[in-house]
């Protein structure tokens, strides 16, 4: 697959086309005197500044415990002026995609967290190993399987920490229905639905839609979620998939794909659905069980979520969910704490998405999957 050059990149962002999926219209952090830091606070560094930065983790990192906004890496002057503006960024902490590996002699950084295109993980995540940081990687945690493992063992050559972004497993919803298929309250797991979708209408040169930097479509962004949701609906990775692409606009999704179903069998017995489109709007998780059911509806946003059970309303109080995620990852850092999202749970979904390409190109054909409990929390 080929990949984009850094300088494509910013000649990119120049043009505005580096959006996201879940674009908040939450207000931008008001201007402060200079980075938060706490007591016993890690310090984190943002790697690309793009929307899901600007709108999501800068003003989550202003209330966080555990860490702090440190730095940033961009690749625009523009940025650069902005952001030191906003949250008081001393120039020795503002990085570019050329210096980043200086990051190394910064004793103020403890975390990076990379957040630029996919097909830019892998490379960023093993330079802030190398630089001897604790990396935290957006989702897809790469393009490919190979990059994936690339990643963990450059982690693990350098003694760090490795957390994926999956936002989610912080949050108290997900926490819930983990915990009604670790205690069995609904009986055993036996169909799960899960779906991930949005309509993209937007600029059709945005990243997203370029798979050279995406690394693939729907699938590769909105699928993850749908994917994970199976598998903790039902505390088990799945043993066989069989996948269909569909396309209803190939003039806008020229390079990636549009619309994919797949379905999953597990050792258990359960059965499941995924479905996930960047051609419309879907956003819930159901699962039928032996002895009743659960669902939530929205399962995916940034919230707030909401779910039913067949015993009652599942409800917990809002709170930032990129908040409770980076919480989490700096507690694992500092105290040992359970790593919620390791990188062997982001391998273990590329090895997933590869299959479900894969049956799609084989004529929908069913795959064996060899997941054991790999990546299960």
């Amino acid at each position: 697959m080929d990949k984009i050059t850094r300088r494509q990149f910013n000649e990119r962002l120049s043009k505005g086309i580096a959006g996201t999926a879940l674009l908040s219209s939450a207000p931008l952090a008001c201007a402060m005197a200079g980075p938060k830091k706490r007591e016993g606070s890690l310090g984190i560094a943002l790697v690309g500044l793009g929307s899901y930065s600007t709108y999501q983790l800068a003003p989550a990192l202003q209330q966080t415990k555990y860490c702090h906004l440190a730095g940033i890496v961009t690749g625009t002057r523009a940025k650069e002026k902005i952001w030191a503006e906003r949250y008081g960024m001393p120039g020795r902490n503002i990085y570019n995609y050329e210096n980043f590996d200086a990051i190394a002699d910064n004793n103020e950084i403890d975390i990076v967290y990379v957040v630029l295109p996919n097909s830019m993980h892998a490379e960023f995540s093993i330079r802030a190993a190398q630089a001897g940081k604790h990396v935290i990687c957006e989702k897809p945690m790469a393009i490919s399987v190979a990059e994936c493992e690339a990643i963990i063992e450059a982690c693990r050559k350098a003694g760090v920490k490795l957390g994926i972004g999956y936002r989610l497993h912080s949050e108290p919803y997900t926490q819930e229905v983990k915990r009604f298929v670790k205690e069995g309250t609904f009986g055993k797991t036996l169909y799960v639905n899960a779906e991930a979708a949005y309509r993209s209408a937007g600029n059709p040169d945005q990243w997203r839609l370029n798979r050279a930097l995406s690394g693939g479509g729907a699938l590769m962004n909105m699928g993850v979620y749908s994917i994970q949701s199976a598998i903790y609906a039902t505390g088990e990775n799945p043993v066989k998939v069989t996948a269909q692409e569909f396309s209803t606009r190939p003039d806008y999704f020229k390079d990636t794909d549009e619309t994919i179903t797949a379905q999953f069998q597990f050792p258990g017995g359960a059965t499941g659905t995924v479905f996930t489109s960047h051609n419309t709007h879907a956003n819930s998780l159901y699962a039928s069980c032996s002895g009743g059911w659960f669902s939530l509806k929205p399962a995916n946003t940034y919230g707030p979520l909401a779910g039913e059970s067949a015993n009652g309303p599942i409800q917990f109080p809002h709170e930032s969910q990129q908040k409770l995620q980076m919480d989490d990852f700096a507690r694992h850092v500092l105290y040992g704490s359970v790593n919620k999202a390791p990188g062997e749970m982001g391998k273990r979904d590329m090895i997933i998405i590869e299959a479900i390409y894969r049956s799609i190109a084989e004529g929908n054909r069913p795959i064996p999957l060899e997941l054991g409990k790999m990546g299960l929390s």
